[in-house]
């Protein structure tokens, strides 16, 4: 199953965020994705011709963060948008976080 198929599940604060090993596994499906080197986030840069653009991805994310219950941390600027994931009841990830990197990669290519 794809993930971007997946949905988003609730996380406990305090919970256990996935290893380093298994981030890699999550990372290996979706290749524009970068982690952080603490391996407590992932991130991507999408680029557009400009702000308008821009802003209407960054309005999708929105929209698809709500339905998902979970909300990546977003920079806006002109003809461009970096999004940076991570789980905060965590602190790290989990797979929601590489659902929703999935749900907006999908986004972007649609």
């Amino acid at each position: 199953m794809d993930l971007s198929d997946k949905k988003c599940v609730p996380c406990e604060v305090g919970g256990k965020p996935m290893d380093a090993a298994e981030a890699g596994l999550y990372l290996a499906d979706l290749p524009e994705w970068r982690a952080s080197s603490d391996m407590k986030k992932i991130s991507r840069g999408f680029i557009f011709k400009d702000f308008k653009d821009a802003l209407a991805f960054v309005d999708k994310i929105g929209e698809i963060a709500e339905a998902e219950g979970h909300h990546p941390d977003i920079a806006l600027g002109y003809g461009k948008a970096d999004i940076e994931l991570s789980t905060h009841a965590v602190d790290g990830l989990t797979a929601n976080d590489f659902i929703m990197a999935a749900k907006i990669d999908k986004a972007f290519s649609g």
